[in-house]
């Protein structure tokens, strides 16, 4: 079996495009499955959606035992304990398509399957799991999450809830508060942090959950949310709430890496789930711009509406091509830990712990695409997006959560480049020689030879390839000028981490397509061609900005001339692209399929 890239390595090494995996190579199975569950969404949900909106949260349980019957629940649950037992790729197609139409069902399905299932699955003893993930499974019963605290959210750690020893050591008793805890109105199955004595971290723990058996357990009111409005959301008061000792999950203290780990998978199935409301979304504003019409003409045909459907669609295809990139990455480092004997535990753990980076990046990514989707569906409609008759404003709604829950936008961006230089610490990214050789060629003359630029990306490649010098030339400098103090220079890592994310996805979406036209031509890719370009040439001007952004921050002088000349080296273009025609060829054949159609 070949060696699969490592997790953040992207920004040292070089991806061809036959070690990416894109959609069109689904198997027949997978594509089944996707047909069925996009037939359950628009059959039970889509034409459903003013429940959502009213609190119906007796529907979204019902939708989710449905979801359940089909055996949607346990996609990759290993079938020893009633799952379907499929890969990675597999659990992102299904919560992709799932989480289409409403965020109130996929706030539900991502919170019972992620982080209330998967944390038995990954660190429960083998008759916990034979114990409680069937029923998981089979939405007999569900799961929730119970983490936040209202002094500890991004600070996870910081949790108050108590757990004490009983003075037979037979069962914890818990006190404490959570809140904000999805499916809490019909769960009978909390995942539950505390903390024992004066612990440094957290404790996880399996609590059974019965109605007519409270054992402490007080349930609040529905919050009032802006959005996901049937995603059932309520604090959790524990009072000397009993949990045998045998429910412990993992070992003590281990509960703040369950919580991270956890976070990791939640991350990125969140971008998965934001891709395909995406494409609903789109495909409405186009349905909707080609039917509407002012000046006798129909709004499809004017260029400011050309703008955002082709902004539109290329920030969605974007998300999709670097969330299934890293999805099979981490199918092919599970199967490789498989191949070399690990457990399904240890091999689902390390597979996705290694791609952390990229999990981050993909939350922010996709989550802020769907929410640029939706406001200019909103924009689109005009006064009707306004409206609770339209599906726009719903849409926009239910995105705002995306980007504050698995830890917030600007918690993941930090995570992002904090993971990345702890790995380059660790020895297991060499950051260093690359960005010395920026470095050095900082002082050299650049070659004003004009190369040859007629293969198809050649010219995008080398400009990502500069994108990662631009990376490497800030990153290292910042390291080498703040060294541990790095840490609180929060405005600069954010900007560092604006660079690499966009790296990561522009990359992504030209080996998409570099494989797209291999499988068939570039005539027929002549759109999605449009969008890889538009979505560099995008990258290169926000990267420009948050380099240089960056470069003042700390650097003065001769070093800081030396380091703009750098960026503005990294940046340039020898052709520098047309976005307002890669628009007209994007919007062009969205408007003629009158769907997002890629």
């Amino acid at each position: 079996m070949k060696s699969n890239i490592k997790g953040g390595e992207f920004l040292v090494k070089e991806t061809n495009s036959e070690d990416i995996f894109i959609t069109k190579e689904f198997t027949e199975e997978q594509t089944m499955m996707k047909q069925a569950v996009q037939e359950f969404i628009d059959r039970e949900v889509w034409p459903n959606k003013e429940r959502f909106e009213k609190k119906d949260y007796a529907f979204t349980e019902s939708l989710m035992k449905q979801i359940g019957d089909l055996g949607l629940l346990g996609i990759s649950v290993p079938e020893e304990y009633g799952g379907m037992g499929m890969g990675f790729v597999s659990t992102m197609l299904v919560c992709d398509y799932i989480s289409g139409a409403t965020g109130s069902l996929a706030t539900a399905y991502g919170a019972h399957t992620g982080i209330g299932t998967m944390p038995i699955l990954l660190y429960g003893t083998e008759e916990q799991k034979q114990k409680y993930i069937p029923k998981l499974v089979t939405g007999e019963w569900f799961g929730s999450y119970c983490l936040t605290e209202p002094g500890a959210g991004s600070d996870a750690n910081s949790g108050k809830t108590k757990a004490v020893l009983s003075d037979d050591g037979t069962y914890y008793s818990v006190t404490g508060q959570k809140m904000w805890i999805s499916n809490a109105g019909f769960c009978s199955l909390m995942i539950v942090f505390a903390r024992i004595e004066d612990d440094k971290n957290i404790t996880a723990f399996i609590l059974e959950y019965d109605k007519n058996n409270p054992n402490g357990i007080t349930l609040g009111e529905e919050e009032n949310k802006l959005g996901i409005h049937s995603s059932s959301t309520r604090q959790v008061f524990f009072n000397e709430t009993k949990i045998p000792v045998e429910n412990m999950l993992s070992e003590r203290g281990h509960g703040f890496k369950i919580a991270l780990n956890s976070l990791n998978v939640g991350r990125i199935k969140l971008a998965a789930a934001c891709l395909d409301a995406s494409r609903r979304v789109t495909t409405e504003a186009t349905k909707y711009a080609n039917e509407r019409v002012q000046f006798k003409t129909p709004i499809a045909q004017f260029g400011a509406i050309k703008y955002k459907l082709a902004e539109m669609a290329t920030k969605t295809y974007v998300s999709d091509a670097a969330t299934y990139r890293a999805s099979k990455d981490i199918q092919n480092r599970i199967d490789e830990l498989l191949a070399e004997g690990k457990s399904h535990q240890e091999a689902e753990l390390k597979g996705v712990e290694e791609f952390a980076i990229e999990c981050a990046m993909l939350k922010v990514y996709a989550s802020e695409a769907a929410q640029y989707v939706t406001d200019e569906g909103i924009q689109i409609f005009g006064g009707m997006g306004f409206s609770k008759d339209t599906p726009m404003e719903s849409a926009w709604r239910d995105a705002r959560i995306s980007r504050i829950y698995e830890g917030t936008n600007e918690i993941n961006r930090l995570l992002s480049v904090g993971m990345l230089l702890k790995k380059a610490m660790k020895g297991e990214i060499d950051l260093l020689t690359p960005a010395m050789e920026v470095g050095k060629s900082l002082m050299s003359i650049p070659s004003f030879a004009i190369p040859d630029y007629s293969i198809l990306f050649s010219e995008e490649k080398e400009m990502i390839s500069k994108l990662k010098k631009t990376f490497l030339m800030v990153s290292g400098k910042a390291v080498e000028t703040f060294g541990m103090e790095l840490e609180k220079q929060q405005q600069l890592i954010l900007a560092a981490a604006e660079i690499m994310m966009e790296i990561y996805m522009a990359e992504s979406v030209i080996l998409k397509t570099e494989k797209l036209v291999k499988m068939t031509s570039e005539e027929a890719c002549e759109a999605e061609i449009a969008m890889a370009k538009l979505n560099l040439f995008n990258a290169v001007e926000l990267t420009s900005k948050k380099g240089k952004e960056a470069i003042v921050s700390f650097a003065e002088g001769d070093e800081q001339r030396m380091m703009l000349m750098g960026l503005k080296r990294f940046t340039k273009y020898a052709n520098n692209p047309n976005p307002i025609a890669l628009r007209k060829t994007i919007a062009a054949k969205i408007i003629s399929e009158n769907s997002y159609c890629f």
